[in-house]
């Protein structure tokens, strides 16, 4: 499939703030239609799925204003412009968890939401995470740590009591990648 050819006629910002951008272009369709579409810029985020030499994987419960709900997430942030996506992994995980690991391998980066959004994930298996320090959490942020065995993950997961989308797909992603190893990675 060829891209299609749609001419910009203007673009704006509806929003520009240190939060969120959300941008406006009016878009010339071949047919001569010119449609609005908005795009909610973002410098990306990451998704750590955090695995203890127990075999555990680290979870944040933590309420979400957007749909007024408490949620069962994988730990996960927003990259800082020009954030290198390991390092914000590896400060979001000890932020929001006080847990720390001695290995980091990349999962997957995708498109988070493609139709509205420039947002890329960048998913991690942090590996032997352990607890070493405090949690650090922003003014709007109320996680608590919980930690579940690979078996009780795949059944959150099925269940949909995971809070999102992208937290079903990294968790997969992660559980096919320990799948394939014969022994303890």
């Amino acid at each position: 499939m060829q891209k299609p050819n749609w001419p910009v006629r203007s673009s704006s910002y509806v929003i520009d703030s240190p939060f969120m951008r959300v941008r406006l272009d009016e878009l010339e369709l071949p047919s001569g239609s010119v449609v609005p579409y908005y795009v909610r810029e973002s410098h990306g985020f990451v998704m750590i799925f955090a695995l203890t030499s127990a075999r555990e994987v680290v979870l944040v419960r933590q309420y979400r204003y957007g749909n007024d709900s408490i949620a069962l997430e994988l730990p996960a942030g927003s990259l800082e412009a020009g954030e290198d996506p390991l390092a914000c992994a590896k400060r979001e995980l000890a932020e929001e968890t006080g847990y720390t690991a001695s290995r980091w391998e990349p999962l997957v980066r995708i498109p988070a939401e493609p139709v509205r959004s420039t947002s890329m994930l960048h998913a991690f298996i942090a590996y032997d995470a352990v607890p070493t320090t405090a949690q650090h959490l922003d003014p709007t942020e109320i996680i608590e740590p919980h930690a579940v065995s690979l078996d009780e993950l795949r059944d959150l997961a099925r269940s949909g009591e995971l809070g999102s989308v992208a937290c079903i797909a990294v968790t997969f992603a992660a559980l096919d990648r320990l799948a394939t190893f014969t022994t303890s990675p």
